[in-house]
C-alpha cells in the first residue's frame, strides 16, 4: 500500500505538467459561465425563476445538456489520452519500469490518478452551477431562491454520471497504453462520441459504452423510458476494459 501510494503522488506530480489539469478546471466551468452570463444578459427573469419549487434541478437539468452528451465523453476521451501519453511523450516508459514498483502498482497508479480527477471535475462543476445560480441574484439584488439545495438530488445525479463515465475512462486508458502516437486514442474517443451521439436514439444504443453520459441525461427528462440498467452496464464494461487493459499492459513485450 505504501508504494502504491508513492507511485500515486509521483504520477499525480506528473500531470501538472500535461494540459490535462487544465483542461478538467477549464472543462468545468465552461458550462457554468455560459449559464452565468445568460442569466446576467437575460435578468429580467431572474425574480421568477428564483421562487421556482425546482430552481436547483432545473438548473443541473440545463447544465447537463451539453454536459452529458458533447463535452463530457469528449473531455474523458482527450484527458485520459493526455495522461496515459506522458510517459511516450517524454520517453520516459523505460525509466519508470526501471523503478523498485510493480507493474500492478504503475497500471493502477495511473488510473487512479484518472479516476481521481473525474471526482475533481464533478466537484469543480457543481461548485460552477451553485456560483452560476447565486452570483446573477447578487449582482441585480434579487432575493436567494426560495428552493433549499436539494443535495440528496446532486450526490445521486454525480454518483450516477461519475459511474457512466468509467467505461469511457477504461477504454481510452487501454488505447492510450497501446499506442505512442497521442492522435490515435484521440481520433478513436471522438469516433467513438460521434457515434455515442448517432445511436442515442436507438433501441440498441445503450450497447454503446460512450452513450451512457447522454442517455442518463434524457433518462433524467422523462425522453429515455427505457427499463435499461444503464449504470450496471457502466460498471460491467469498465471492469472489462480494466481487465483487458491490465492483462495486455504487463504482457505487452516492449513497454514504451
Amino acid at each position: 500500500m505504501r508504494n502504491f501510494i508513492y507511485s500515486f503522488q509521483s504520477e499525480w506530480l506528473k500531470k501538472k505538467r500535461s494540459l490535462a489539469s487544465i483542461l478538467v478546471v477549464a472543462g468545468a466551468f465552461f458550462i457554468p459561465a455560459v449559464i452565468l452570463v445568460a442569466k446576467l444578459v437575460r435578468h429580467s427573469a431572474l425574480s421568477k425563476a428564483s421562487i421556482s419549487a425546482r430552481y436547483w434541478e432545473n438548473l443541473w437539468n440545463d447544465a447537463l445538456e451539453p454536459m452529458a452528451v458533447f463535452l463530457l465523453p469528449l473531455g474523458i476521451a482527450l484527458a485520459a489520452s493526455l495522461i496515459t501519453q506522458l510517459e511516450f511523450k517524454n520517453n520516459t516508459w523505460k525509466q519508470l519500469h526501471t523503478t523498485p514498483q510493480t507493474l500492478t502498482t504503475i497500471f493502477f497508479a495511473k488510473l487512479t490518478v484518472i479516476l481521481v480527477m473525474l471526482v475533481q471535475f464533478f466537484i469543480l462543476f457543481n461548485i460552477g452551477i451553485y456560483l452560476s445560480g447565486i452570483i446573477p441574484n447578487l449582482v441585480f439584488g434579487i432575493a436567494y431562491p426560495t428552493e433549499p439545495i436539494p443535495w440528496l438530488f446532486f450526490v445521486k445525479e454525480n454518483f450516477h454520471y461519475f459511474i457512466d463515465c468509467l467505461p469511457v475512462l477504461a477504454l481510452q486508458y487501454l488505447i492510450s497504453l497501446q499506442f505512442k502516437n497521442f492522435l490515435v486514442p484521440v481520433a478513436f474517443g471522438i469516433a467513438c462520441w460521434i457515434l455515442s451521439i448517432a445511436v442515442l436514439g436507438w433501441e440498441y444504443g445503450h450497447w454503446i459504452p460512450y452513450s451512457y453520459c447522454g442517455l442518463n441525461y434524457l433518462h433524467g427528462v422523462g425522453k429515455y423510458n427505457r427499463e435499461t440498467p444503464i449504470h450496471v452496464l457502466a460498471l460491467g464494461y469498465f471492469l472489462v476494459f480494466t481487465i483487458i487493459s491490465y492483462i495486455l499492459y504487463v504482457n505487452k513485450k516492449e513497454k514504451g
